[in-house]
């Protein structure tokens, strides 16, 4: 992909607010791996079938915690990393449409913007909504903490959850492209077609589930994990293929959305030739 893109890394939040700038922006992008929620508040972009981010079982990495003493039910107030709008997007739904179910958008829980810290989250509201690299922290640390505080907590890995009432994959993260810029079927100045960036996208994600030891060696030296629960999480946590069952996950989930006005209404297009 280096040799046909010029790429840069950042967060998939930043690279949806990149998609989102004017195409005459020093800032803009024109391709990006986005959070889902991005593709219904920016409805100029364009799915890139083939690649995702998903789970189709517990994920590890996105957790609900709140005191065993308290049921779903009663939550009202949730301390909330909000670095990533589909999970803070796919947390209101369920509350909505299954652990409260009749709440009105009045009722429902409130979301508070939160470091990403259980126990300092905990202090100020009922549950913790925790994403990314704390909340497998958190699982690492979850006996250690109970034995230290004496306080039983429950850990609900918020991708299993939703396939388990939903019978679809959970998913977080797709490329997507604007749309001015594929044009009629051609990035500008490039010859890059649609096809040509689902092929290119699919490389690249072959490529490194084919070098996952060297991952695991490079973020087992940064991170306060083993290199087995990293191997884990990247090797069956993740799921990386945008199959039709993930599609009709996804539509699921801005139909729900759209119904208890979490996202804008938004129909997802149907595409051919999922590679």
């Amino acid at each position: 992909m280096a040799q046909r893109y010029r790429l840069e890394w950042m967060m998939p939040s930043e690279c949806a607010a990149r998609l989102a700038l004017p195409e005459e922006a020093a800032q803009a992008a024109d391709l990006g791996l986005v959070p889902i929620a991005a593709l219904a508040t920016n409805p100029e972009l364009a799915l890139v079938p083939g690649c995702a981010i998903a789970a189709t079982r517990r994920v590890r990495s996105l957790l609900l915690i709140r005191r065993a003493r308290q049921p779903l039910s009663a939550i009202r107030t949730i301390a909330a990393d909000t670095s990533s709008r589909a999970t803070l997007a796919y947390t209101q739904i369920l509350f909505r449409e299954w652990w409260q179910p009749g709440a009105s958008a009045k009722n429902a829980p409130e979301f508070q913007p939160h470091r990403p810290d259980p126990d300092a989250m905990l202090e100020s509201a009922d549950a913790a909504l925790v994403i990314g690299d704390p909340a497998l922290f958190a699982l690492e640390e979850r006996q250690n903490r109970e034995e230290r505080t004496g306080e039983e907590l429950v850990y609900h890995d918020l991708a299993e959850e939703w396939i388990r009432l939903t019978g679809t994959p959970w998913v977080s993260a797709v490329w997507a492209v604007r749309q001015s810029t594929v044009g009629a079927g051609k990035l500008p100045g490039r010859g890059v077609t649609l096809e040509t960036i689902a092929a290119d996208t699919c490389a690249s994600r072959d490529r490194g589930l084919a070098n996952v030891e060297s991952l695991v060696a490079e973020w087992s030296a940064r991170l306060p994990l083993s290199a087995e629960t990293i191997r884990t999480y990247l090797t069956e946590n993740i799921s990386y293929h945008l199959d039709q069952a993930c599609l009709d996950g996804m539509r699921l989930f801005y139909r729900l959305a759209g119904k208890h006005g979490i996202l804008p209404t938004y129909t997802l297009s149907a595409f051919s030739g999922i590679p």
